[in-house]
C-alpha cells in the first residue's frame, strides 16, 4: 500500500530548500522514498532541487512543474522560492510515471495520447492520474480526451497546468533528471486500497450579454463578435490593449455554459475560462478547444460566493469521505485566487476554511497556484480556471 508524507518550505538555498522538505516530510534520518512529486515557485534552481532529491532519495523517481506558490499544511507561500513536495513510499507496481516534453494547443491530442500510452504499457491497473502540463497554450479539453481514448472515460484526472510568476511566459516540468519547458507529466496511482474524492469551485457571476466566437481554430480564438479579440475582451475590460497578463488574468474570467446534468453538482452553470497567451496579430489561445458559435461571458468575483462555494464544497467532500480521515490532499488553486484575489488574512482564512473541516496537522497536502486545474465532477473530467480544486484520497472500506 502506498503512504503519503508532505512538507513546504521558502527556504531561498534550492538545495537546503528541497533537503529541508524531505527531512520534514519523512525524517532527517531516513529520506528516501519511492516517490517524490514537487511543486516549485519559478525562482528556484531547478538543477540543484533535482540533484538534492536525488542524493537524499536515490531510489525514487522524481517529477514535479513550476508555479506561481504552493499550499502545504503549514499555509500558502507564494514567495519566488516556494516549495512544496509529496514523498510517497510503496510498491513499484503500485504506481507509474509518465513524462513528455512538448504539449502546445495543436498538439495537445496526440502528445497526450503518447504520454497515456507510456503509462499503460508501464502498469495496466492505474485507478487515478495525477496530470501536470503546460500552461501555456494547452488545449486541455483534447489532452483530457485523449487519456480517456487510452483509460476510458471513468478515470478520474487531477492535477494542474504549471506556471510562472503569473507572467504567463513559460513553465517548467521534471522528471528524473530532466527539465522541460512546456511539457507534461502524468503519475498514475495503481494500489487498489486508494479512492479518490474530487471537487472543485470558483465563485464569480456572469454579467450581461454573451459575445460570440466568430472565427477560430481549434483553441486559438481570432474574432469576437467579428472584431479582433483581443482587442475586443480588454475593450469590454476596460484595460488598454497593451496590459500584462499580471493585470489582465485576475479581472478577465470568461465563462462558458455548463451542460445542464453538470450544473447541480458544480453548484454552479457555468464554467469559467482564462486567456493564458496573446499572440501579436491580437488572436488568443483559450485553454479549450473553442469553435465558431461559442457564447462567452464576462463575469466578476463575488466573495460571497467565494467562500460560500468553499464551504459547500469542503461539506461535499467531508460527507462523501464517510467518516475516514484523508490519506493525503492534493490541491490545485488557480494562481488569480492568491494574492492577486485576496490579501494575506483573507488568503489564509481560505486555507484554514479548507484544510481545517478536512485534515489536521499530520494529514499530508500538497498544493499550488498553477494556471489551471483538472477535476472530475459528476462522473466526468473537466478542466476548469480559476477555481479552488481539491482532490482526497482516502482508503476503500
Amino acid at each position: 500500500m502506498l503512504e503519503f508524507y508532505s512538507s513546504s518550505t521558502n527556504v531561498v538555498n534550492s538545495r537546503k530548500a528541497m533537503a529541508e522538505c524531505l527531512e520534514k516530510a519523512l525524517t532527517e534520518n531516513d529520506t528516501d522514498c519511492d516517490l517524490i512529486i514537487f511543486y516549485s515557485a519559478i525562482g528556484h534552481n531547478f538543477k540543484d532541487l533535482l540533484d538534492e532529491a536525488k542524493r537524499l532519495s536515490p531510489h525514487a523517481q522524481i517529477v514535479g512543474c513550476t508555479c506561481a506558490g504552493v499550499i502545504g499544511r503549514e499555509g500558502a507561500n507564494e514567495s519566488m522560492k516556494a516549495l512544496a513536495i509529496m514523498a510517497i513510499r510503496g510498491p513499484q507496481e503500485e504506481f507509474a510515471v509518465s513524462w513528455i516534453d512538448k504539449i502546445q494547443g495543436m498538439n495537445s491530442y496526440d502528445a497526450a495520447a503518447a504520454l497515456a500510452k507510456d503509462l499503460i504499457q508501464k502498469n495496466d491497473r492505474i485507478t487515478m492520474i495525477h496530470f501536470l502540463a503546460s500552461g501555456i497554450d494547452i488545449a486541455a479539453d483534447r489532452a483530457i480526451e485523449s487519456i480517456e481514448s487510452i483509460f476510458g472515460k471513468d478515470m478520474p484526472i487531477f492535477g494542474a497546468t504549471s506556471s510562472d510568476n503569473m507572467k504567463a511566459v513559460n513553465s517548467f516540468q521534471f522528471a528524473g533528471d530532466a527539465i522541460f519547458e512546456q511539457g507534461s507529466v502524468a503519475i498514475g496511482f495503481a494500489d487498489p486500497s486508494l479512492n479518490i474524492i474530487t471537487q472543485a469551485t470558483h465563485g464569480f457571476e456572469v454579467i450581461g450579454l454573451p459575445f460570440s466566437v466568430t472565427r477560430s481554430k481549434a483553441n486559438r480564438v481570432y474574432e469576437l463578435d467579428n472584431a479582433p479579440a483581443w482587442e475586443y475582451l480588454t475593450q469590454n475590460l476596460g484595460l488598454p490593449i497593451t496590459a500584462p497578463f499580471n493585470e489582465t488574468i485576475p479581472v478577465s474570467a470568461l465563462a462558458e455554459l455548463l451542460p445542464e446534468q453538470h450544473q447541480t453538482a458544480y453548484n454552479n452553470n457555468h464554467i469559467l475560462r482564462a486567456i493564458a497567451k496573446k499572440e501579436s496579430d491580437g488572436s488568443m489561445y483559450m485553454p479549450v478547444a473553442c469553435p465558431e458559435g461559442t457564447k462567452l461571458w464576462l463575469t466578476k468575483r463575488n466573495e460571497d460566493l467565494i467562500f460560500g462555494g468553499l464551504d459547500t464544497m469542503v461539506s461535499q467532500i467531508v460527507t462523501q469521505c464517510d467518516n475516514q480521515k484523508p490519506l493525503a490532499v492534493f490541491h490545485a488553486d488557480c494562481c488569480a485566487r492568491g494574492r492577486h484575489l485576496f490579501n494575506s488574512i483573507l488568503k489564509d482564512e481560505i486555507v484554514m476554511r479548507m484544510q481545517s473541516p478536512l485534515c489536521d496537522e499530520t494529514t499530508p497536502w500538497l498544493g499550488m497556484y498553477g494556471l489551471g486545474e483538472f477535476a472530475h465532477i459528476n462522473g466526468k473530467n473537466f478542466f476548469h480556471n480559476y477555481t479552488t480544486a481539491l482532490y482526497v484520497i482516502v482508503r476503500r472500506q
